[in-house]
């Protein structure tokens, strides 16, 4: 039995880097001519001269975040489309709303090779427990389900005892969904003495998998790996097993592009800080480049012990969008961003905000290697041009400041 899903799960990872951009440049090149949003962004840039991760830096990202005002100025998908609507298999549409297209290829979000390192192969019966209602998780773990040869049943979400009854008669290898929904089933199974036991494996996403939960599962008997997919740029990394059970990190997807900036800008952190995921695809219906999650994640040294020999990332590490106001004024990363950019002496920056005896205060921390007179008043004046507000500058050794992604960290009680 195939042990991985295809050849480019071992390829050398300088082979693979090569390919990803050799072709990129046509990539970007068919985004400019065909998607309205990317011949207006990419104007000016001359898709043969992105050859690498540092050209690719240098191309504006563009935000999840502000994909529902860019659909409701040009509606349905605010140009970033590189076809007719017409030459869309499915439209879906998440809260927000945001609409989704989906393309023609078979395993369009290429969610297939998730499923063979869970344990899927051609042949099994899949119980899918994704939703099929307006969001297209349902449809896009079902697409790659048919393009390995599975069989899926569409159970959907809710009516508990019905999943867990049409388990028992159906018999599936296995299960796909949301991990806490597939405790329950199985819970729900055991109070009403149903068999569900030949569900043995399950690829889950849509929310975290706490090592507490994911061990409630396992007692079931059942293997559970955990992918990152986004409904717009479908697979982005995905868990492996080994013999004592999923290796650490998720293995990024072959055939596309991630980076890991620093939130509210497009510059790559250092290997192994966290940042946000910033993903290009090479989709021809959605042509997504430099495309911003709004999820936080950060490389992983090495390669994973499972023989794939792509990148790692630590998974889903929360939210990036940091944005927050402080007495009535809206203050955002890349504002944080752009105070610190401005100084060589400082290598890394987070704002406190705290709430004391009712007044809002704001603290830069600033990392530097060695204090220079009138370092910090000149950050001062730099963060109340930025921000229209006034705060304090702290100077703190570098290295002093966690590496979990924050650059603004607000402690405010919500009472």
């Amino acid at each position: 039995m195939r042990e991985y899903y295809d050849d480019l799960e071992t390829l050398d990872p300088e082979l693979r880097e090569t390919a990803l951009f050799a072709a990129l440049p046509g990539h970007i090149a068919h985004a400019k001519a065909n998607a309205p949003f990317f011949s207006e962004r990419l104007a000016d840039v001359d898709p043969e001269a992105i050859t690498d991760r540092a050209a690719l830096a240098r191309l504006p990202v563009t935000r999840k975040s502000l994909l529902g005002d860019l659909q409701n100025s040009l509606p349905p998908f605010g140009g970033l489309t590189a076809v007719s609507t017409g030459d869309i298999k499915r439209i879906f549409s998440s809260p927000g709303p945001i609409y989704e297209p989906q393309g023609s290829a078979p395993d369009h979000w290429r969610l297939a090779r998730a499923l063979h390192a869970a344990g899927f192969r051609k042949g099994d019966l899949i119980h899918n427990c994704f939703s099929f209602h307006f969001t297209p998780a349902g449809a896009m773990l079902e697409s790659a389900a048919h393009a390995m040869g599975c069989t899926t049943f569409p159970g959907g979400t809710g009516y508990t005892e019905g999943q867990a009854g049409a388990m028992a008669d159906l018999r599936p290898a296995g299960y796909v969904g949301t991990p806490s929904f597939l405790r329950i089933i199985l819970d729900k199974a055991r109070e009403e003495d149903v068999d569900v036991s030949s569900v043995t494996k399950a690829l889950v996403s849509g929310e975290a998998l706490p090592q507490a939960l994911r061990a409630a599962i396992t007692e079931y008997g059942v293997d559970v790996l955990q992918c990152y997919a986004t409904a717009e740029l479908g697979l982005i990394a995905y868990e492996t097993r080994g013999p004592q059970g999923p290796y650490e990190g998720m293995v990024i997807a072959e055939d596309i592009i991630v980076e890991i900036v620093t939130p509210g800008t497009g510059d790559p952190v250092a290997e192994g800080e966290t940042g946000e995921v910033v993903v290009t695809v090479p989709t021809v219906e959605y042509p997504l480049i430099r495309f911003a999650t709004g999820d936080l994640s950060a490389h992983l040294p090495g390669l994973s012990p499972c023989g794939r020999s792509n990148a790692r990332i630590k998974g889903w590490m929360g939210r990036a969008d940091q944005s927050t106001k402080v007495k009535g004024m809206m203050v955002r990363p890349e504002q944080i961003a752009e105070v610190v950019a401005l100084f060589d002496a400082v290598s890394k920056g987070r704002l406190i905000i705290e709430r004391v005896e009712g007044v809002d205060v704001m603290t830069l921390n600033c990392e530097v290697a060695t204090e220079s007179e009138g370092l910090a008043d000149a950050l001062a004046s730099a963060l109340r041009k930025q921000c229209r507000l006034k705060g304090c500058i702290a100077l703190v050794p570098t290295g002093s400041l966690a590496n979990d992604g924050k650059i603004i960290d607000d402690r405010r009680e919500l009472a």
